[in-house]
């Protein structure tokens, strides 16, 4: 098996009512399910809901990379 691999990225949006790193975890786990090879992510964008001036729940833009098959 080559070690030059070539990537392809796609973008995802994980959201959790508990924490960013929750956020982050879900967007993974659902890419993982349909996409293989994952290698790394990237945390692009924060934010989240105000709910009745608490916060409601967290919004995380996350890049995840993967290996294309040879």
């Amino acid at each position: 098996m080559s070690k030059n691999h070539v990537y392809k990225t796609t973008e995802l949006v994980g959201s959790s009512e508990t924490s960013v790193e929750d956020a982050v975890r879900h967007a993974v786990r659902r890419a993982a399910k349909t996409l293989h090879n994952l290698k790394w992510f990237e945390v692009g964008e924060v934010r989240g809901h105000i709910d009745q001036g608490e916060i409601g729940h967290w919004q995380v833009t996350v890049k995840v990379g993967f290996t294309l098959d040879e």
